[in-house]
């Protein structure tokens, strides 16, 4: 099935059903830190179930590119971790989330699958990270921008800590500006703060707060909701 054929009824269904299923799991809050992290904490317990499917084409995708290199690798929004089983053995992983319930799934993981690449995984702002300049060669950010309060601080922070000539791979849902995805778009965002995330988010909001250049961009499934940046630290 295609993004055309898909009917603007069943978008509308849609859209009902997910507010309705997930009205409590969210706070009503504007999108500061302690309401992302309150939202967050809800979503732990269920949230591999709930997004496996969705998210596992953007995270292949950033996986691949990430392991076509070598070196240390900070992962921003790590979540329950359901991306550390992908990376290399040859990536020295550092993983941050706001969340600490989702973090302490993540560690499970780790132990459970034995991830020996997995240096540490930490609590932190991904806008006020306490690393130092140049600390880690790639940073992989999937699915986090349309979620955090200000995602130029976020972009500066990773040019501050990714070495020079070091790799930032962006993940994210960008606003569609026409068509069947742009209508159903416009509906998701009516349920913005349930969702936990902006349906609109433009693509200039990363662009314009960067000095990095962009190498590589690519959409990705399901029915291209989904880019994948690859950008280059100067």
């Amino acid at each position: 099935m295609t993004v055309d054929l898909i009917p603007a009824g069943w978008l509308r269904r849609t859209a009902a059903r997910i507010q309705r299923k997930f009205r409590t799991l969210f706070t009503p809050d504007s999108a500061s830190g302690s309401a992302v992290e309150s939202a967050y904490a809800r979503w732990a317990p269920i949230y591999d179930w709930v997004f496996t499917a969705p998210l596992v084409y953007g995270q292949r995708a950033a996986a691949r590119e990430a392991n076509r290199l070598s070196g240390t690798l900070l992962e921003v929004g790590v979540g329950t971790g359901l991306s550390l089983p992908l990376y290399s053995r040859k990536l020295t992983v550092t993983g941050i989330d706001l969340s600490e319930p989702m973090l302490e799934r993540a560690r499970q993981r780790v132990a459970r699958e034995h991830l020996g690449n997995v240096a540490e995984l930490q609590a932190m702002d991904a806008s006020d990270l306490t690393y130092g300049e140049a600390s880690f060669d790639l940073a992989t950010v999937m699915y986090v921008m349309t979620v955090v309060p200000d995602p130029a601080s976020v972009l500066a922070e990773l040019e501050r800590v990714v070495r020079p000539g070091g790799t930032v791979i962006i993940v994210n849902h960008f606003a569609s500006e026409r068509g069947v995805l742009a209508f159903a778009e416009r509906l998701l965002a009516r349920f913005s703060q349930t969702l936990g995330w902006d349906p609109l988010f433009r693509r200039e909001r990363i662009l314009e707060h960067t000095s990095m250049t962009l190498e590589h961009e690519e959409r990705l499934g399901p029915l291209g909701l989904f880019t994948m940046m690859v950008f280059r630290r100067p």
